[in-house]
C-alpha cells in the first residue's frame, strides 16, 4: 500500500519562489539585452567596413594592396574568385544573416510596456525637414543619407578621374585629341557611378530579407530609395553610353569599337544592350505608365535578368562582385517567396461594399502572427497567373487567429475583374460563393509597434488609404484590456473621402465607433466628404446604413491549406547562410577544375577568357540557388503537413458578422462629419487639448501624395511653433507616412 504525502508551501516559501522567478527573468532580460547590444555593435562595424571598402577602392593604396592579395589568393585553395566573393559580396550577405538573427532574438522578447519615447534629437532626424511636391517628404535621416551618398559619388569620381588625367595615355587606334580623350575618360568614370548605384539598387526591394527593417523602415517605404537609385543609375549610365558613342562617332570608329573585345575579353555591345534594357525598365516604371498600365510596368521589370546578364559580360566579374550582393540576396528572397506563395488557398468569404470595393476574408494558420499595417501580395489565377498585387491587411492577428482580411478598391483592370467574378458567382445563389483560388505571399510588416509610444495618436486617411489604419485600431482594441500594454489615451481618426458611401470602408471597426469604450481609450471619428453637399443623415445613421451589407460565404472547401506566411527569421538566416556556403564552395571547385593552376603567376587570371569566368560565376550561382530552393521546399512541405485545415466553415462562425443594430449606446455626439470641405490640418492640430502638459503626438497619414504632403507641412509647422512657445503647452507632432507605390 502506497502512502501519499502532500507538501504545502508556506507564504514565506511562496514569496521566495516568486522572488527567484523574478530574479531569473531579470537575469535573462539583462543577458538578452547584452547579446542584442553586442550584435548591434558588430553589425555597425561590419557595415562600416563595407562602406570603407567602397571609399578605399579608388585609391592607389587599395590598388597596391589588392594586387598583393590577389596574387597570394591565386596560389592558394581560396583562389582569386573566393577572395572577390569574401571581400566584396559576403559582408552584405553576412549583415543580412546577422540582422535576421538579431530580429529573431528581439521578437522572441515579448513587449510588456510602451516603448521608450524618442529624444528630441531623434524626433528632429525622423520628422520631415523638406516637404515639396517634386521631391516629396524627406526626413533629417533621409537628407543625411542622400548627402553622404552624393559625397561618396563625388569622392569616387574625383579619385578616379584625377588618377586618369595624371596618367593620360592616348589610344593609337582611336587617334583622339586631348579633349576627346579626357571626355572619354569622364564618360568611363560615369559608368562607375552607375555601378555604385546598381550595387545598392536591389537592397530596398527585398521583402523577407529586407535589411531596412533593422532601422525600422518597411518595405513599402523603402521602395522610393529603389526609385531614386534606379533613376540615378539610368542617368549616369546614359551619359556613359551616349558619350562613348559620341567619341566613337566623331572618330568614325563606331562599327569597329561596338563589336570589339576589350583586352580583358569583355565586349562593348553587351554594354549597349544593358543600357537599352535599363532604359526600357525605367521608362515603363514612370508613374504616368505604371498607374495607367500596371501590366506593362510589371512584365518589363522582369527584364532585370537580361540586364544583369549583359552587365556581367560588359563589366566582367571584377566589377560584378561589387554589385553582386544585392542580386544574390534578391535571388534568395525571390525563391523563398515563390516557394511560400506556390500553395494556393481560397477565399473564405466576400463582402461587396457600396463604394465598389470588395472585402475578402482569407484563411490563415493560427500560428501566423503579423503586426498592424502589414501587407500581403495576392494573386488570383483566374484573373492572371503572373500578376501580384499588394493590399494592406485590415484585420489583426491578435483578434482573429484563423482568418485575415483585405479590402480591394475595384477601379482598374485587375480589380474590376475580381469585382465581376464575385458578382457573377453570387447571382445564382445569393448567400453562397463558389471557390475562388488565391495565392498569398506575406504578410510583410514593421519590426515594432511604434504607435504604442504616443500619448495622443492621430490617424489620417484618404479614401482606400484607411485600410492599414483599421489594423492599428483593431490591434489597440485587443490590447486595451491587457495590463502589459499602455495604449494611447486619445485617438482621432480623420477620414477624407469623395462620396459618403465610402464610409462603408469603416465597417470592420463599427463596434469601436458605435459603442462606448472604457476610460482607457478615447476614440473620435471625423469624416470629411469633399464632393457632396450637406446630408440630412447623421454620421451614426450613415454608419448603420452602410453596415447592412451581406457577407457571402464560400460554398466549398477548395483548399486543404491556409496561408502560413514566410519562413521564420531563424530559418531564413540558415537558408541564406547555406546558399552562401554552397556558392563559395562551388566557386572554388569550379575554379580548380576549369582554370589552369599549374603555375600561378600574376597573369594567371588574365590568361583565362572572360566568358569562362562569367559562366563559372553564373553556374555557381545557379547551383547555390537550387540547393536553397530544395531546402525551402522541404521546410514548406513540413510546415504544411502540420497546418491542414479541418473545415473552412468552422472558421467563419465569428468572422464578418455585423449586428443588425449597433446604435445602442452609440457615441453619435462624439463623432463629426463635414460635407463639401477638406480638413484644415493646422486648425485641427491647433485645437488639440493637452491637459497633461508636454505631449508626444503621433500622426500617421495614409492616402494620396498631396494629402500626405499637406499633413507633413502641418506637422512641421506645428512642431516648429510649439518649440518657440511656453514649456507648459509644448507639443511634438511626429509624422509618419504610409505610402504604397507598388
Amino acid at each position: 500500500m502506497y502512502k501519499f504525502t502532500t507538501q504545502t508551501q508556506t507564504p514565506n516559501s511562496q514569496t521566495e519562489n516568486r522572488g527567484r522567478i523574478i530574479s531569473n527573468m531579470n537575469r535573462n532580460h539583462k543577458a538578452r539585452a547584452v547579446l542584442l547590444t553586442a550584435i548591434e555593435v558588430f553589425m555597425i562595424l561590419l557595415c562600416a567596413g563595407w562602406v570603407s571598402l567602397w571609399l578605399l577602392k579608388p585609391t592607389d593604396l587599395w590598388t597596391r594592396k589588392w594586387r598583393v592579395a590577389e596574387n597570394t589568393a591565386r596560389a592558394s585553395v581560396f583562389g582569386y574568385y573566393g577572395l572577390n566573393f569574401v571581400v566584396y559580396t559576403f559582408p552584405v550577405v553576412a549583415l543580412v544573416i546577422i540582422g535576421l538573427v538579431y530580429l529573431n532574438i528581439k521578437h522572441s522578447k515579448p513587449q510588456t510596456c510602451r516603448q521608450t519615447k524618442f529624444s528630441t534629437f531623434s524626433n528632429t532626424l525622423s520628422n520631415p525637414l523638406v516637404v515639396n511636391s517634386y521631391v516629396g517628404i524627406l526626413s533629417g535621416i533621409e537628407l543625411l543619407g542622400v548627402a553622404l551618398f552624393l559625397l561618396f559619388l563625388a569622392w569616387t569620381f574625383y579619385a578616379r578621374i584625377s588618377k586618369d588625367f595624371r596618367k593620360l595615355m592616348p589610344e593609337e587606334s582611336l587617334n583622339l585629341k586631348i579633349w576627346e580623350l579626357k571626355y572619354l575618360r569622364v564618360a568611363t568614370r560615369f559608368g562607375l557611378l552607375a555601378e555604385a548605384c546598381l550595387g545598392l539598387l536591389l537592397l530596398p526591394v527585398l521583402r523577407g530579407l529586407a535589411p531596412f527593417r533593422l532601422i525600422g523602415i518597411q518595405f513599402e517605404a523603402s521602395v522610393k530609395y529603389h526609385v531614386w537609385l534606379g533613376t540615378a543609375m539610368v542617368l549616369f549610365g546614359t551619359f556613359h553610353g551616349a558619350s562613348t558613342l559620341f567619341i566613337w562617332g566623331i572618330s568614325n570608329q563606331i562599327q569597329d569599337q561596338v563589336w570589339k573585345w576589350q583586352n580583358t575579353g569583355r565586349i562593348y555591345i553587351a554594354g549597349e544592350i544593358t543600357l537599352i534594357t535599363g532604359l526600357v525598365i525605367w521608362i515603363t516604371s514612370l508613374p504616368q505608365i505604371r498607374r495607367i498600365k500596371f501590366e506593362i510596368f510589371y512584365y518589363t521589370h522582369h527584364l532585370y535578368i537580361v540586364f544583369f546578364v549583359f552587365f556581367l559580360f560588359h563589366a566582367g566579374d571584377r566589377h560584378f562582385y561589387m554589385v553582386f550582393p544585392g542580386l544574390f540576396l534578391f535571388a534568395i528572397d525571390k525563391i523563398l517567396r515563390i516557394i511560400q506563395s506556390r500553395t494556393e488557398t481560397c477565399v473564405v468569404s466576400a463582402r461587396v461594399l457600396p463604394c465598389k470595393a470588395v472585402e475578402l476574408t482569407l484563411p490563415k494558420d493560427h500560428r501566423l502572427k503579423y503586426k498592424p499595417t502589414s501587407v500581403v501580395y495576392v494573386k488570383i489565377p483566374r484573373i492572371s497567373r503572373f500578376e501580384w498585387h499588394a493590399f494592406s491587411l485590415i484585420s489583426s492577428s491578435s483578434v482573429d487567429d484563423e482568418t485575415m482580411s483585405i479590402v480591394v478598391k475595384c477601379n482598374k483592370s485587375w480589380t474590376k475583374s475580381l469585382y465581376e467574378i464575385i458578382n457573377t458567382e453570387r447571382e445564382g445563389e445569393s448567400d453562397q460563393l463558389k471557390c475562388i483560388s488565391v495565392a498569398v505571399e506575406g504578410p510583410y510588416g514593421p519590426a515594432s509597434l511604434d504607435f504604442l509610444r504616443y500619448d495622443h495618436l492621430i490617424l489620417i486617411a484618404g479614401g482606400i488609404g484607411v485600410t492599414p489604419l483599421l489594423s492599428i485600431l483593431q490591434e489597440i482594441t485587443s490590447m486595451k484590456n491587457n495590463t502589459k500594454f499602455i495604449c494611447p489615451a486619445r485617438i482621432q481618426l480623420i477620414h477624407v473621402m469623395k462620396k459618403s458611401h465610402e464610409i462603408a470602408l469603416l465597417s470592420s471597426i463599427l463596434p469601436l465607433l458605435l459603442k462606448r469604450l472604457d476610460g482607457k481609450m478615447h476614440l473620435q471619428l471625423k469624416v470629411f466628404v469633399t464632393q457632396e453637399l450637406q446630408s440630412s443623415s447623421t454620421l451614426t445613421e450613415l454608419l448603420n446604413k452602410f453596415s447592412q451589407m451581406q457577407t457571402i460565404q464560400s460554398s466549398v472547401n477548395c483548399s486543404s491549406y491556409a496561408a502560413h506566411g514566410l519562413e521564420s527569421l531563424g530559418w531564413m538566416a540558415v537558408i541564406t547562410g547555406l546558399i552562401s556556403i554552397v556558392f563559395f564552395v562551388a566557386l572554388i571547385v569550379f575554379n580548380h577544375i576549369v582554370v589552369p593552376t599549374k603555375k600561378a603567376s600574376k597573369k594567371t587570371k588574365d590568361r583565362t577568357p572572360s566568358w569562362i569566368s562569367d559562366l563559372l560565376l553564373m553556374s555557381s550561382f545557379a547551383l547555390a540557388i537550387l540547393s536553397g530552393a530544395v531546402v525551402g521546399i522541404v521546410l514548406r512541405r513540413r510546415r504544411l503537413k502540420k497546418g491542414n485545415l479541418a473545415l473552412i466553415q468552422s472558421q467563419n462562425q465569428t468572422k464578418n458578422t455585423t449586428p443588425s443594430s449597433v446604435a445602442r449606446g452609440s457615441r453619435q455626439e462624439e463623432h463629426e462629419i463635414y460635407f463639401g470641405e477638406r480638413p484644415n490640418f493646422i486648425e485641427i492640430f491647433s485645437n488639440i487639448n493637452n491637459p497633461a502638459g508636454e505631449s508626444d503626438i503621433g500622426v500617421i497619414s495614409s492616402g494620396p501624395e498631396a494629402m500626405n504632403l499637406s499633413v507633413a507641412k502641418a506637422c512641421k509647422q506645428m512642431s516648429g511653433g510649439s518649440r518657440k512657445g511656453s514649456k507648459k503647452n509644448k507639443q511634438q507632432f511626429s509624422f509618419h507616412s504610409l505610402n504604397f507605390t507598388l
